[in-house]
C-alpha cells in the first residue's frame, strides 16, 4: 500500500464552551476540547472501569463559526479531522508541544431540546457533569495549550 493516512473520528463531550479568535489575517479560530469515554470489566477485580480522554480540537473558518455560534459545554459533537503535533518556545526557553485534532468534519449531535434542557437544568455552583464524564483537567500545562498565542499556522 502507498502513502498513508491520517484520519481521526471522534464522538464526544464539550468540557467547556468553545474559544474563539480572530487571526491578524481575519481568519477566525476556535478551540475546544471534548472527552471520550469507554467502560470496561477488570478482568481480574470483575469491578467495572471508566477510561476518559481528553481531545484538543481546533476548527478553521467556516466550522469554526457554526462552532462560535451552537455549541456550548456538554453538547455532544462527531469530528472528523487530522492529528497535528505542533511545538514552540515557552518563557522559560523551554520546546513544548501539543497535539491537536484539526477538523474538517464536525456534527452537532445534541439536539436543540437537549442543549435547551441541558442549560436550564445545570447546577448554578457545581460543573456541569454529563453522563459520567469528570471534568476537564485544569493543569497548568492544557491551559497553556490553549491559551499559546505564538502558534504557527501552516496556511
Amino acid at each position: 500500500m502507498a502513502g498513508s493516512v491520517n484520519k481521526v473520528i471522534l464522538i464526544g463531550n464539550l468540557g467547556r464552551d468553545p474559544e474563539v479568535r480572530m487571526l491578524d489575517n481575519n481568519v477566525k479560530l476556535c478551540r475546544f476540547s471534548i472527552a471520550t469515554s469507554e467502560s470496561y470489566t477488570d478482568k481480574n477485580t470483575g469491578e467495572r472501569r471508566d477510561n476518559t480522554e481528553w481531545h484538543n480540537i481546533v476548527v478553521w473558518r467556516g466550522l469554526a463559526d457554526v462552532a462560535e455560534k451552537y455549541l456550548k459545554k456538554g453538547n455532544k459533537v462527531y469530528i472528523e479531522g487530522k492529528l497535528r503535533t505542533r511545538n514552540w518556545q515557552d518563557e522559560n526557553n523551554q520546546t513544548r508541544y501539543a497535539t491537536e485534532v484539526v477538523a474538517d468534519n464536525m456534527t452537532m449531535l445534541t439536539s436543540r431540546a437537549e442543549a435547551q434542557s441541558m442549560q436550564q437544568n445545570a447546577p448554578t455552583q457545581q460543573p456541569y457533569n454529563n453522563a459520567g464524564t469528570p471534568q476537564q483537567p485544569t493543569e497548568k500545562l492544557a491551559n497553556d495549550l490553549i491559551d499559546d498565542q505564538d502558534d504557527d499556522l501552516p496556511f
